[in-house]
C-alpha cells in the first residue's frame, strides 16, 4: 500500500497554519444553537504535505479520519486512522432507502410525519453515505477544492421545497438505467457511482481502450478515457449481444430516483415511453451515486468525463480561485462553460470524436459539452435556425400550462427543454449530416418542478409526464430512421432531491461569515482567508522578528506580504499577569521586528495577530500555534 493524499496540493483543506481559523470554524457549524441542528457534517483534509495529512469528517455525534491508500493492483484503499465518538460516515450501504416505502419508513423512525411528502424528513442515523471515503477524498485532489465543505442535514438546505447537493444517500442516488443492445435486462441489486457510466457505455460500444490515467491518478493501458475514476458495469452487459452502434443519453436533470421507479411501476401507462425504454434495460436497484457536492454543473461534468470533480475541476456550481483570489461561477454564467474544465480529462465527445473525427456528437442543452459538434451553450449551432423556430412552436404544445401560472421559473425550463428537443428533432432529420453516435440530452424541467414543488408532489409528477412525452417525439423519429433498435440508452439524472423545510431558509456554511470569519463562501463551500506567520528569534534573545504573508499562493506560487497587521507579544509566565512586551504593524514586507527579554524562554512569548481582511492567529514565539482542544470542545 502507498498513501495516496491530494493529488495537486494548491491550498485546499487545511494546512497546519489554519488549524486555528479551521478549528474555530468546525466548531462554530457545529455547536452554533440554530445552525448546528441544520448541519449533518463538515468536511475537510488536514496536512502539511500529501503524504502525512487525513480527510477528517466532523460532525455532532462524532468524527472520523482517514487517508486513502492504493494497493499494489492499483485499486483505492481507505484507512480510518481514528473516530472519536461515532463514525459518522461508517454505514455505506448503496442500496438504503431505494424505495419510496423504505424512505417513508425512516422519515417516521426519524420522528417525522411521512404521510406528508413536503414533511417526509429522514435524520443522519437513518441515512448512508455510499462510497463516503471516496466522494469525500476526491474533492480534495482539485486546487479549487475548498477548505471546508458542508453537507446539511436531509431537510436544512435553502428556501425551496426541494433540494440537493449533500453527501447522504437521498440526494445523492441518481436512477440508471441501461437501455437496449448489449445489455442484462432486468433489475439489477447493484449500487455504481455516476462515473462508471461513460466507460460503460464505451466498453459496450466496442471501443478500444487507450494509454491514460486510471482512479488512483496511475498510467493506465486499460481505460477508456484520457482520466477515468469509473469502472465498467460488467454485470449489467450481455457480452455475447449485437454490439450498438450509437449512444443516446437522457439525463432527467434532479429526478429522484424512489419517484421514478415508483410511477414507473404504478403508473406505467402514463409514461408509455420511459416505460418501453425500461421494459428493455439493465435497471439498477441502488441507481448511480453522483459526485459530491451533488449539485448540477460538478455532476453533469462527472458523468461525461468518467471522473469525480476533484479531477475534472469544476469543483462547485461557483468556487474561488486561490491563485488568482477571484470567484468563478460556471453555473451562473450557464453559456461558455466548458472552459472551465481541466484538459487532463476527456470528455465522451472527444472521445468518439479520437474514434471518428467526423462523427457527428451533439450536447443538448448539456453544462458540458467539450467538443460536441453541436452545443449551443457553448455557440456551436448547425441547426437550421427557422425550422427549430418552427419546431418549437409545434412541440409547445406539450408544455403544461401550470408552470405559467404557478411558477414562472418551472414555465422557462420547459420552454428550454422544448427548443432542446426541436434541436434533437431537427438534426435527426436532416440528410445532410451524418447520424449522430452520441447525444447528451439534457432535460431540465424535473429539476424546476422538483425544486420548486418537492420531489413527491404532483407538480413534479406532472414535469415527468411532460418529459415522457419529449423522450417519445425523440424515440419516435429514431424509429422513423430505424436507428432504436441499435442505439444503447442511458436514462440518469445528475442527483437526487429531498424535502425542505423551507421556514428554516437554511444556509448552514454562510454561518461562518455571521460568526465574524473572514472567508469566501459558495454553499456548501468555504474558503477561509488566512495568512501563514513564521517567526525567528535571534540566537542572543534579545530581539525577534516575525513575518505575515497571505496563506493562498498567486500563480507564481508566491505568498504576497500582508502589510498592516496589527501584532501585540505578550509573556505568559506562571502565576503572573500576561505582560505586553511589543505593539505595531506589520511593513510593506509583512514583517514586523521586536525586543524580547534574553530570560524569557521562547515558549513563554505569545504573539497575536490581526490582519485585516484575513482571519487573526495566536501562537507562541516558538511557532506552536494557540488554539483549543476541538476534540475536547465538541465531545467532552
Amino acid at each position: 500500500m502507498r498513501v495516496h493524499g491530494p493529488e495537486r496540493l494548491g491550498g485546499q483543506g487545511l494546512h497546519p497554519q489554519q488549524d486555528e481559523s479551521g478549528d474555530r470554524a468546525i466548531a462554530a457549524l457545529l455547536t452554533d444553537p440554530v445552525v448546528g441542528d441544520q448541519v449533518d457534517l463538515v468536511l475537510t483534509w488536514r496536512g502539511a504535505d500529501a503524504d502525512t495529512g487525513a480527510y477528517e469528517v466532523w460532525s455532532q455525534r462524532g468524527m472520523v479520519r482517514f487517508r486513502r491508500l492504493v494497493d499494489d493492483d492499483g485499486a483505492l484503499q481507505f484507512e480510518v486512522l481514528e473516530v472519536v465518538g461515532e463514525n459518522p460516515i461508517a454505514a455505506q450501504d448503496p442500496l438504503a432507502l431505494n424505495t419510496l416505502a423504505l424512505e417513508r419508513a425512516a422519515a417516521a423512525d426519524s420522528g417525522f410525519d411521512a404521510r406528508h411528502a413536503e414533511r417526509r424528513f429522514i435524520a443522519p442515523e437513518h441515512q448512508t453515505y455510499p462510497f463516503g471515503y471516496e466522494r469525500v477524498a476526491q474533492l480534495f485532489d482539485s486546487p479549487n477544492a475548498p477548505d471546508l465543505a458542508v453537507s446539511p442535514k436531509d431537510w436544512c438546505a435553502g428556501n425551496q421545497p426541494g433540494m440537493h447537493g449533500a453527501l447522504h444517500v437521498r440526494q445523492a442516488r441518481a436512477p440508471l438505467w441501461f437501455s437496449g443492445p448489449n445489455v442484462r435486462v432486468g433489475r439489477h441489486e447493484l449500487a455504481a457511482r455516476s462515473i462508471d457510466i461513460a466507460p460503460t457505455a464505451l466498453h459496450a460500444l466496442g471501443f478500444p481502450t487507450i494509454e491514460g490515467v486510471d482512479a488512483s491518478g496511475t498510467p493506465s493501458s486499460d481505460v477508456y478515457l484520457a482520466r477515468q475514476d469509473g469502472r465498467v458495469l460488467h454485470e449489467v452487459l450481455d457480452h455475447e449481444a449485437p454490439t450498438p452502434q450509437r449512444l443516446y443519453v437522457f439525463l432527467m436533470d434532479g429526478m429522484h430516483q424512489t419517484e421514478l421507479e415508483e410511477r414507473i411501476h404504478h403508473d406505467r401507462y402514463r409514461f408509455p415511453n420511459l416505460h418501453r425504454l425500461w421494459e428493455r434495460a439493465a435497471v439498477l436497484a441502488g441507481g448511480a451515486m453522483v459526485n459530491f457536492p451533488s449539485i448540477t454543473w460538478p455532476s453533469h461534468t462527472s458523468i461525461v468525463t468518467g471522473t469525480w470533480c476533484g479531477h475534472h475541476g469544476v469543483v462547485n456550481p461557483t468556487y474561488h480561485l486561490r491563485e488568482t483570489n477571484e470567484t468563478v461561477s460556471p453555473q451562473g454564467l450557464q453559456v461558455g462553460t466548458e472552459r472551465f474544465a481541466s484538459r487532463s480529462v476527456e470528455s465522451l465527445h472527444e472521445a468518439f470524436h479520437r474514434r471518428d473525427p467526423e462523427a457527428l456528437t451533439v450536447a443538448i442543452h448539456a453544462p458540458f459539452g467539450r467538443s460536441a459538434k453541436h452545443a449551443v451553450l457553448e455557440g456551436r449551432n448547425l441547426c437550421d435556425r427557422v425550422a427549430v423556430k418552427e419546431l418549437t412552436i409545434e412541440f409547445a404544445a406539450d408544455m403544461n400550462p401550470r408552470w405559467a401560472d404557478e411558477h414562472p421559473a418551472v414555465a422557462s425550463e420547459s420552454l428550454l427543454d422544448t427548443r432542446g428537443l426541436a434541436q434533437i428533432i431537427e438534426l435527426l432529420r436532416r440528410d445532410d449530416l451524418p447520424v449522430p453516435s452520441f447525444v447528451y440530452h439534457e432535460l431540465a424541467v424535473t429539476d424546476g418542478a422538483g425544486h420548486e414543488y418537492g420531489p413527491h408532489h404532483d407538480g413534479l409528477v406532472d414535469a415527468l409526464e411532460e418529459t415522457d412525452r419529449r423522450i417519445g417525439h425523440v424515440l419516435a423519429e429514431l424509429d422513423r430512421r430505424g436507428l432504436f433498435d441499435d442505439t444503447l440508452f442511458v436514462v440518469s439524472a445528475d442527483h437526487g432531491m429531498a424535502p425542505q423545510d423551507v421556514a428554516l431558509n437554511a444556509n448552514a456554511a454562510a454561518h461562518v461569515l455571521d460568526a465574524g470569519f473572514e472567508a469566501i463562501v459558495a454553499e456548501p463551500m468555504i474558503w477561509l482567508r488566512d495568512v501563514e506567520v513564521t517567526v525567528e528569534r535571534k540566537p542572543d534573545h534579545r530581539t525577534a522578528r516575525l513575518t505575515v504573508v497571505r496563506h493562498d499562493a498567486d500563480e507564481a506560487g508566491e505568498h504576497a506580504p500582508v502589510e498592516g497587521a496589527e501584532v501585540t507579544v505578550s509573556a505568559h509566565l506562571p502565576g503572573r499577569e500576561p505582560r505586553e512586551l511589543a505593539r505595531g504593524r506589520t511593513d510593506a514586507n509583512g514583517l514586523f521586528g521586536f525586543a524580547t527579554p534574553s530570560d524569557l524562554a521562547t515558549e513563554q512569548i505569545a504573539i497575536a495577530v490581526h490582519p485585516r481582511g484575513y482571519n487573526a492567529r495566536h501562537l507562541r514565539a516558538d511557532g506552536t500555534p494557540l488554539t483549543f482542544d476541538l476534540r475536547a470542545h465538541l465531545y467532552a
